[in-house]
């Protein structure tokens, strides 16, 4: 598209004579605009990427909710001096998989291009005037799948809270279990849900943020667990794809299926809150949920 990068040669003067562009330094002239713009997914216009940045990824023409990183959404949601913990875990291969390519190199490719060491990162700080624990997930490290390390990593994130009772808040963004580590991915589902099962023993809240995609696994656990479950506006959210859904049970699904206002209105989540309304909706959720009970 000419529009987001000028080709060489394009430029003329007019009456189709040669312009200041069509010399032989018109390479070193032309003016480049890659990176600078990106196209909505959801009203397919072009988006200034500055403009993009400044409005927390979302779209300011349609309101598509962009992914965030986990590094993103911590600095968005908890206050400036928050302090990373449980970090230096590293998955394994028990496994010694290989489907396309070996596990070990997946994993090598992933830490490189996020700086993570796996698919998930806790922090401690302050949102409002509320201590919490904060658990963000990376979608892109492999698909933020829940693998050894992201099950070890959460949990110690909800004994955390229980320990020190501080709400807890995961945000969750996975295409479910890492199947590269077999049962021991499947494990991790039981051991976060006995986790959090403790965690409500002791009356410690916990908020649970859906975001886009939250399926598999992650779903069919952690993620519908919370006192609160709450979701960004048009996320996926579900276990099997819509795709499989349908060819499972041979029928066309509903428009809107497993996106969160559907989900919002057959019960299944507790509200659909835009991005830029998300911290103080969870501070106001969480001053609710830290009132003493009435007597």
């Amino acid at each position: 598209m000419s529009w987001f990068k000028r080709e060489d040669g394009e430029y003329s003067s007019g009456a189709g004579g040669p312009g200041p562009d069509n010399g032989p330094e018109a390479g070193a002239k032309n003016v480049r605009t890659e990176g600078l713009w990106v196209k909505c997914p959801g009203c397919r216009q072009p988006i200034y990427k500055q403009d993009l940045e400044v409005n927390l990824l979302v779209c300011p023409k349609c309101q598509h909710h962009f992914k965030l990183s986990a590094r993103e959404r911590i600095d968005t949601l908890l206050e400036p001096g928050y302090t990373p913990v449980d970090s230096g875990l590293r998955s394994t291969d028990p496994l010694n998989f290989t489907d396309v390519k070996p596990y070990k190199q997946r994993l090598r490719k992933a830490r490189q291009d996020t700086g993570l060491d796996d698919a998930i990162l806790n922090a401690v700080g302050q949102m409002g005037p509320h201590e919490v624990v904060l658990s963000a997930m990376e979608y892109a490290f492999i698909g933020g799948s829940m693998g050894a390390v992201v099950g070890e990593t959460i949990a110690r994130a909800v004994d955390r809270a229980r320990e020190t009772r501080k709400p807890l808040i995961v945000v969750a963004a996975s295409g479910g279990a890492r199947m590269m580590e077999g049962v021991v991915s499947l494990m991790q589902m039981a051991k976060i849900s006995t986790a959090l099962a403790q965690l409500d023993d002791e009356h410690v809240p916990y908020i649970c943020v859906l975001t886009d995609p939250t399926t598999g696994g992650v779903t069919a656990s952690f993620a519908m667990l919370g006192d609160l479950n709450i979701a960004e506006p048009g996320a996926l959210i579900g276990f099997a794809g819509p795709r499989v859904i349908e060819q499972t049970i041979r029928q066309k699904l509903p428009e809107g299926f497993q996106r969160s206002e559907f989900l919002l209105e057959k019960g299944f989540l507790d509200a659909v809150v835009h991005r830029h309304a998300l911290k103080a909706y969870l501070i106001r959720a969480l001053n609710f949920l830290a009132a003493p009970a009435a007597a």
